[in-house]
C-alpha cells in the first residue's frame, strides 16, 4: 500500500512541475504572436520581464510563508489557480496596458508554483531516500518542450492566432493539475527524518514517512547563511542562462535571424530538448559520479554553446548552441536544490524559498540584460553574458560535494534565519 501512496505522490509531485514547465514555455514562446497583437517591443518586453521577476520573487516568498502556515501543497495549488488565471489573462490581452495586468497575475502564481514545487520535490528526494530531483525536473522541462512544440503546430494558423491557442490549452493544464494533485502532495507541516552521512550519492534505506511535526519556532534550527548564497549563486547563474534562451531564444531567431513562425520556437524546443536529456541521465550520473563531476563538465559546454550563439548568426548555429547551453542548465540547478535541501533538513521549506529567490535574480539578468543590449549589440552578442556569468559560478562547483555540504551547513555563532 506504501509503494501506491508513493506513486502517486511521484506523480502528484511531477505533475506540479509539468504544469510550471509547460505554462512558462507557453508564455516566451508566444511572444512574437503577442507583439503583433499588442505593437509591444522590445524594450517593453524588457520591462515587462523585469517586472516578471519582482513579481515572481514575490510569489515564492508568498508560498514560503502559506508553506510555514498551512503546508508546501497548498501553496501548490494556490499557484497553480493564480498561473491560470494569469495564463487566461494573458491569451485575452489585446493592449499593453492588459498584458502588463496579466503579467501581474501570472507572474505571482508562477513563483509560488516555482517555490513550492522544489519544497516538494526536495522533501520527496528525502522520504525516497535517493536521488530524484533531477527527474522532477525533467518532467518540467519535457512539458515545456511539449509547449514548444504545440505553440510551432499552432503556428500553422496564423502567429497571433497560434499564440492565443496555446495559452488557452496551458491555462487548462494549470487548472487541471491544480485540481487533482492536492491529495498526493506531501504535508510539508511534518519534517523527513535526518540525512546519513553519506547522502551526497545513493541516499541508503529509501524512507516510508514522515516524521514528528518539527519543534516549535522558538527552537527551529538557524538558516545556513554561508550554504544559501554558495548555492544560491550557482542557481542564479544556471537562471541567468534560462532565463537568457527562454525569453530571448525564439524572438531573436524570428526578428534578427529571419526564421519562419515554425523554426523560430525550435531553438527553444533544442534547449529544453537537451535540458530533458541532461535531467534524465541525472539522477544515475549522481549516483555513480557525484555531483562535482557531474555539474563541472556540463557548465562548460554550457558556457561554449553561448559563445556559438553569440558569434555565428546564423538559425542552425544558433538552434545548436541553444542545445549546448541546455546541456549546463539542465543539470546545475536540480544539484543545486538538492545540495540546498541538506543544509537544515527541519527547516526544508524555508531553504527552499530562499534558496528559490536566487532563481529570479538570475532571470533578471538573462531577460532583461539582453533586451537593454538588442538596440545597441543586437539581441545575439547578448548571449555572452550569461556564458561570461558561468566562468565564476563554477567556483561554487565543488561546494556540491557531500561533506562540503555539511561544512556550509552550520550557521554563523549567534545569527538565527
Amino acid at each position: 500500500m506504501q509503494q501506491v501512496v508513493d506513486v502517486r505522490t511521484r506523480v502528484a509531485v511531477g505533475a506540479t512541475y509539468a504544469a510550471q514547465g509547460f505554462g512558462y514555455a507557453t508564455v516566451v514562446t508566444a511572444l512574437p504572436g503577442l507583439k503583433a497583437r499588442t505593437d509591444i517591443d522590445d524594450a517593453m518586453i524588457s520591462v515587462v520581464l523585469l517586472m516578471g521577476a519582482l513579481l515572481a520573487a514575490a510569489g515564492s516568498v508568498t508560498a514560503e510563508r502559506v508553506a510555514r502556515r498551512w503546508s508546501s501543497r497548498t501553496a501548490v495549488v494556490l499557484g497553480l489557480l493564480a498561473q491560470a488565471g494569469g495564463l487566461a489573462l494573458v491569451a485575452s490581452a489585446t493592449s499593453v496596458p492588459a498584458l502588463v495586468v496579466a503579467f501581474v497575475v501570472f507572474a505571482l502564481g508562477l513563483g509560488m508554483v516555482d517555490a513550492s514545487s522544489n519544497m516538494q520535490g526536495v522533501a520527496l528526494q528525502q522520504q525516497v531516500g535517493r536521488p530524484v530531483v533531477s527527474s522532477l525536473f525533467a518532467c518540467l522541462t519535457v512539458a515545456a518542450v511539449s509547449a514548444a512544440l504545440v505553440q510551432s503546430g499552432l503556428a500553422r494558423f496564423g502567429t497571433t492566432t497560434g499564440a492565443v491557442s496555446a495559452l488557452v490549452v496551458a491555462t487548462a493544464v494549470a487548472a487541471g493539475v491544480a485540481l487533482l494533485v492536492r491529495p498526493s502532495l506531501l504535508d510539508s507541516t511534518a519534517s523527513p527524518p535526518p540525512l546519513p552521512d553519506d547522502h551526497e550519492g545513493i541516499l541508503p534505506g529509501a524512507r516510508t514517512g514522515v516524521a514528528a511535526a518539527p519543534a516549535p519556532a522558538a527552537a527551529r534550527t538557524p538558516l545556513p547563511r554561508a550554504g544559501l548564497w554558495v548555492f544560491g549563486a550557482l542557481v542564479a547563474a544556471a537562471f541567468v542562462v534560462d532565463a537568457a534562451v527562454s525569453s530571448w531564444s525564439t524572438v531573436y531567431l524570428y526578428d534578427e535571424l529571419a526564421a519562419s513562425a515554425a523554426v523560430a520556437p525550435l531553438g527553444y524546443a533544442a534547449y529544453q530538448g537537451a535540458v530533458l536529456i541532461a535531467r534524465l541521465l541525472g539522477d544515475p550520473l549522481v549516483r555513480r559520479h557525484g555531483r562535482v563531476r557531474v555539474a563541472a563538465p556540463t557548465g562548460a559546454v554550457a558556457a561554449v554553446g553561448l559563445v556559438l550563439v553569440a558569434l555565428v548568426p546564423s538559425p542552425a548555429a544558433a538552434i545548436v548552441g541553444f542545445a549546448l547551453a541546455g546541456i549546463g542548465a539542465g543539470t546545475l540547478v536540480p544539484l543545486a536544490f538538492s545540495a540546498a535541501g541538506e543544509l537544515a533538513p527541519g527547516r526544508l521549506d524555508d531553504v527552499i524559498a530562499r534558496i528559490n529567490l536566487f532563481n529570479y535574480a538570475g532571470a533578471l539578468i538573462g531577460s532583461v540584460s539582453i533586451g537593454l543590449l538588442a538596440g545597441i549589440t543586437g539581441i545575439g552578442p547578448g548571449f555572452l553574458v550569461p556564458a561570461l556569468l558561468l566562468v565564476p559560478a563554477m567556483a561554487a562547483v565543488p561546494r556540491l560535494a557531500g561533506e562540503r555540504v555539511a561544512a556550509l551547513a552550520a550557521p554563523p555563532v549567534g545569527r538565527t534565519g
